[in-house]
């Protein structure tokens, strides 16, 4: 029995010691349309799981482009993504969430009468992480169940951070996670994201955000692996 997996990381300090990782267990490094990624297999018994790492770039339409390709290309049947994330609330630096919910805070008709981040036709605007994956990142140790906003901006800007935790009670804020949990929403496909918190959103995100990626920390490989493992030996998910 084989399963596809597929991993979103943005930049090239957050795909770094995953790549490392994939190496380590036989990993297979090739281009996904443009974008840089490994393959590798873990297996128990019969089981295998096949997973496709990608390096897609910052921003929603990066994100979103490389996870259809693991749906399309590489039949992804779960997607994970990794990265760093600024607290919005509640939260504070090196920090670990997983991500329950996500929505686009810099989706904005408002001039026509939605409210921020609402989209028109009923279209559902904040989305859920599957509920097994968000099970399997909580039983780590430390790990934080948190509600993530994304837009395609850094932010570090005291005003908008309390307008995006006023409107959607968010506890962080990224570049990328809405767009995937909107692809895998469309497809039918369950998604996970997990992140470490490197700034509070604030004057010294850029600073805090810098020192922590060039880090090259592995934690959040080892979260992503945690949960992996979990998915092979569950049988009900087989």
């Amino acid at each position: 029995m084989i399963k596809n997996i597929g991993m979103v990381f943005a930049d090239s300090m957050e795909y770094s010691p995953f790549l490392e990782y994939a190496k380590e267990k036989g990993g297979k490094e090739f281009i996904l349309r443009g974008n840089d990624a490994v393959t590798f297999t873990l297996n128990k018994g019969d089981r295998q799981l096949v997973i496709t790492g990608v390096k897609c770039g910052i921003g929603k339409v990066n994100a979103a482009s490389a996870t259809s390709f693991l749906i399309s290309d590489r039949s992804a049947e779960y997607i994970l993504n990794a990265g760093l994330s600024g607290a919005v609330s509640g939260l504070r630096r090196e920090d670990m969430i997983a991500a329950e919910s996500h929505v686009e805070c810099d989706y904005d008709l408002t001039a026509i009468g939605y409210g921020l981040g609402v989209k028109p036709d009923g279209q559902e605007y904040v989305l859920k992480a599957d509920e097994v994956l968000l099970s399997y990142a909580l039983e780590s140790k430390g790990v934080i169940k948190a509600k993530t906003g994304t837009g395609d901006v850094f932010l570090a800007d005291a005003v908008r951070k309390k307008l995006y935790f006023d409107t959607f009670g968010i506890g962080a804020f990224d570049m990328e996670t809405a767009a995937i949990a909107s692809v895998c929403e469309k497809c039918g496909v369950p998604m996970l994201s997990v992140r470490k918190i490197s700034d509070d959103a604030d004057d010294c995100s850029v600073e805090d955000y810098r020192e922590m990626n060039d880090r090259k920390e592995s934690c959040l490989t080892e979260l992503l692996e945690s949960i992996v493992l979990r998915l092979l030996e569950d049988d009900s998910r087989w």
